[in-house]
């Protein structure tokens, strides 16, 4: 038997057994795939009207309406209303349609000329009494008072005018995404001044009016509070709220100050906060009760404080004061990043004594895309200005709950895990589709290294290169691409709140974020970095293999410049290399990969923290930006060498390939080879943009960022696995010769 006829078995039985091997391994992997995947629970559609969204089975309704369905409205309309600005002038004021629960400027304005110029006039209430919705009477600004001069006039305000004052700090306030931190500054002060005055009544309208100030200035922008300027007006406002709440009770949207009295018999008194379902309308029911035996175990209390009482007297008070977010208390220790509100509760006795303080807290935030991980029991020092945790203990069950020595403001610190998802249909379909194309690519490596001696050397070697660089990379894509360590908690059900724990002082430690990083995985790091290598790899050699065509063909008549082989294999091995080691230093720092890579799976990290797409991640400027360019100068050469070969005469050309283009009758099987040859090239940058789209595609799908995009691309996303067999099948019948 002769010797090509052996070489021609060889290769066959070796094409086959590697075929074998990589189809047993990806099977392997479906196999276990099947076995360790659980599946989601399926969460019923819901029909949602008035621009509501259904998310996870309830629907998710605009501001403007409420409901099961968002079928009720929860606004004020539109009005117009008639005041007497002097004696004998009547002026209309408009206003446009008022969500319940706030107040709603006038079209009209102060004049231009006064210190209030462009300002809002008036300001409208729109509220809910029971079922009904019920417009106040407009508030009067004074256009010619500031801020700035408000804050002048209060220290010597008799009572005449304190309500005038409270009033036109209520409409300086209305807008609060325009306040300044020296305008939260001045409010601040004056309903400081307001609430201490003795002449002013606890339920009276300059009491209500600066409530909602407080209110309104916790819908600020929290940017303004972070400036350490405000740390000291912040501490006489809260602490000037916790001393109304022992003689006064009024609640609005943001803050709420509840008082009671106390009894001889008094030994316990439990304030709650519970949500109300009533008619449908999304509200909050304050309670206080006396000698209840413990906090109540109803899922709809938001936030609940037992005071255990000792000693008190006939006359003696409690008071209440109840935040719905954080703003007044700046910590510089715990660090919020997921725009989640926190409650803060005060409690406050006057005429006795306190042996404990039970809180319970019953957070509700996104459980499809978050998971608490744990929580600390905090109050605020006041000394240390900032959170700590000493005299506390925590406890869970259904609530989150907490046990302190001593009364003052309180607060739970969450830290929470945020849940990757994944496409498992779609893993399934990449595995079997780069199997293929890893089964082509080693038949082409091993054709053309046992022809190799048919051609010329710098064909085999840019050709076996490229497809190196491509098959090492389907390798580690297939066996690598995916995250262990996320999927394996991704896939722990159990809730952090079913972990029921005593209280324990030793573990309520004080919180720094409340984002928890997942555990450091090096290996997916290294997955990325090997991955992120060698799909550059494989571009780059599309361009040298471009580069090469370009030579052979317009300088057929001149040899390779010299040490050809050496040069394009430094270009296409150490130019990527370059960029990833640049990425990683600029990125990559100890406990801190997910600079570098995503925590979903081991790839470029691609999103920012509102999950959209950013320009300043590795994903952008160290692949898609080197990429475009290497694309690019595919374009530039194809565009060169078609133009010069088909449409210009060229002197390098050989006599035979200028007549292959020039004549259709005799060299046909001539001019097929050569296109064929010709757009080999351009085929193998194409294999590599569909796994590049794959990759895409799957990081799209996976991070569920837009699901109605996902949907209309879930075509795309099957197909696109099965386009790269097809090039490694190809490379078989093409460029044989």
């Amino acid at each position: 038997m002769s010797s090509l006829h052996w070489d021609r078995t060889l290769v066959g039985i070796t094409c086959c057994v590697v075929t074998v091997t990589i189809w047993a391994l990806c099977f392997w992997q479906l196999v276990l795939k099947f076995k360790t995947d659980s599946t989601e629970p399926l969460v019923p559609p819901c029909f949602c009207i008035n621009g509501g969204v259904c998310w996870n089975g309830a629907c998710v309704c605009p501001e403007e309406w409420v409901g099961s369905l968002c079928e009720i409205a929860n606004f004020c309309e539109a009005s117009t209303y008639a005041v007497n600005i002097s004696e004998g002038v009547t002026r209309n004021l408009t206003f446009e349609r008022i969500i319940v629960g706030k107040s709603g400027s006038s079209r009209e304005k102060c004049e231009p000329h006064t210190v209030n110029g462009n300002i809002s006039i008036a300001i409208r209430m729109c509220s809910r009494e029971k079922t009904n919705i019920v417009l106040k009477p407009p508030k009067i600004l004074n256009c010619y008072e500031s801020m700035g001069s408000l804050a002048l006039q209060i220290e010597a305000a008799n009572s005449s005018n304190v309500t005038d004052i409270a009033n036109n700090i209520q409409i300086l306030t209305s807008m609060p995404e325009q306040l300044t931190t020296q305008n939260i500054s001045d409010a601040a002060n004056i309903a400081v001044h307001i609430l201490q005055k003795p002449n002013v009544s606890p339920d009276s309208e300059a009491s209500v009016a600066v409530m909602a100030t407080v209110s309104q200035l916790l819908d600020a922008n929290e940017t303004e509070f972070k400036d350490n300027y405000l740390d000291d007006i912040s501490t006489r406002l809260t602490k000037t709220l916790e001393e109304f709440s022992l003689i006064g009770s009024i609640s609005q949207p943001n803050v709420a100050v509840q008082s009671a009295p106390l009894n001889l018999s008094s030994s316990t008194v439990l304030f709650s906060a519970l949500r109300s379902t009533t008619h449908n309308y999304p509200s909050t029911e304050l309670e206080v009760q006396e000698n209840v035996a413990g906090l109540l175990h109803d899922l709809r209390a938001e936030v609940q404080i037992l005071l255990n009482i000792t000693g008190s007297s006939n006359n003696g008070r409690v008071g209440f004061v109840l935040y719905q977010n954080d703003k007044l208390f700046q910590s510089r220790i715990y660090q919020s990043h997921s725009g989640f509100s926190k409650k803060i509760i005060s409690g406050n006795i006057d005429g006795g004594n306190t042996s404990s303080v039970e809180i319970a807290f019953s957070p509700k935030y996104n459980t499809s895309e978050l998971q608490l991980h744990d929580h600390a029991c905090v109050f605020w020092n006041y000394t240390a200005n900032d959170w700590s945790t000493v005299g506390c203990a925590k406890g869970r069950d259904q609530f989150l709950r907490c046990v302190c020595n001593h009364t003052t403001n309180f607060a739970v610190l969450m830290a929470f895990r945020i849940k990757y998802k994944y496409a498992k249909p779609l893993e399934y379909i990449s595995y079997i589709g780069v199997g293929f194309s890893m089964a082509g690519l080693v038949i082409t490596i091993l054709f053309q290294i046992f022809t190799r001696k048919t051609r010329k050397s710098s064909v085999t070697w840019m050709l076996v290169s490229l497809c190196f660089s491509m098959l090492i990379f389907n390798i580690i894509f297939i066996c690598g691409i995916e995250n262990k360590n996320a999927r394996n908690h991704s896939s722990n059900t159990t809730s952090y709140y079913q972990q029921s724990l005593s209280y324990d002082t030793a573990s309520n430690t004080l919180l720094t974020s409340d984002i928890i990083d997942p555990p450091a995985d090096s290996r997916c790091t290294a997955m990325a970095v090997l991955l992120h290598y060698f799909l550059l790899a494989t571009f780059m050699w599309t361009a040298l293999n471009s580069t090469q065509l370009y030579l052979l063909l317009l300088r057929a008549m001149k040899p390779l410049p010299g040490h050809f082989l050496l040069t394009m294999s430094v270009i296409g091995w150490g130019i990527p290399a370059l960029v990833v080691a640049i990425t990683l230093g600029a990125t990559y720092r100890e406990g801190k990969a997910l600079n570098y890579r995503q925590e979903e799976f081991c790839w470029l990290a691609a999103l920012d923290q509102n999950k959209n797409f950013s320009m300043q991640k590795p994903m952008f400027w160290s692949f898609l930006l080197p990429v475009a360019l290497i694309l690019l100068f595919n374009i530039i050469v194809f565009i060169k060498i078609s133009v010069s070969v088909i449409w210009k005469k060229n002197k390098n050309l050989t006599r035979d390939f200028r007549f292959v283009f020039c004549t259709l009758s005799d060299h046909q099987s001539s001019r097929k080879k050569f296109l064929k040859c010709f757009l080999f090239s351009e085929c193998q940058k194409y294999h590599c943009i569909c796994i590049q789209k794959l990759t895409m595609f799957q990081e799209q799908s996976l991070q569920n960022v837009h699901r109605k995009l996902s949907e209309q691309l879930r075509l795309f996303q099957i197909i696109f696995p099965y386009l790269p067999s097809l090039t490694g099948f190809r490379n078989l019948f093409m460029c044989e010769r």
